[in-house]
């Protein structure tokens, strides 16, 4: 049974919300942090951290550029959305494939693997020095 029993018309959205890219980034940039704080401990592991980072760096820049791109060489037939809050986008719905996902299921389905990394790295930092600290003299 569904949940609403009157259809309501929502928006459908086929990009994300530039908040949601930025929570990307922002989880990206805590992961490459973290991993610098809490695990260079030596000299042969910071050409590796630096690789990574460097990944990261790629990673965030490539596709931001693309963006940019993409809005400013928009094809005169495609329309023009002005900017949408956050709660709207989340509220309506967003276009993946064939198929439609409510946008807060969207953000969450994007946010979340990301932040399981992150923190995850963090935690096993923490016992890592923790575990370093007590066993090492």
């Amino acid at each position: 049974m569904k949940r609403d029993l009157v259809a309501r018309k929502r928006p459908v959205f086929d990009e994300l919300h530039p908040k949601i890219y930025a929570a990307a980034v922002g989880l990206v940039a805590w992961f490459a942090f973290m991993a610098w704080v809490l695990f260079d401990r030596s000299s042969d592991i910071s050409l590796s951290l630096g690789l990574v980072t460097l990944l990261f760096v790629v990673a965030i820049l490539l596709p931001w550029i693309l963006a940019l791109l993409w809005r400013r060489y928009r094809m005169p037939y495609e329309p023009h959305r002005g900017p949408t809050s956050l709660h709207d986008w989340e509220a309506g719905e967003f276009a993946v494939w064939g198929a439609k996902l409510r946008g807060s299921h969207a953000a969450i389905d994007v946010l979340l693997p990301l932040a399981a990394v992150s923190f995850g790295l963090t935690a096993i930092g923490i016992v890592f020095v923790i575990v370093r600290a007590t066993v090492l003299p």
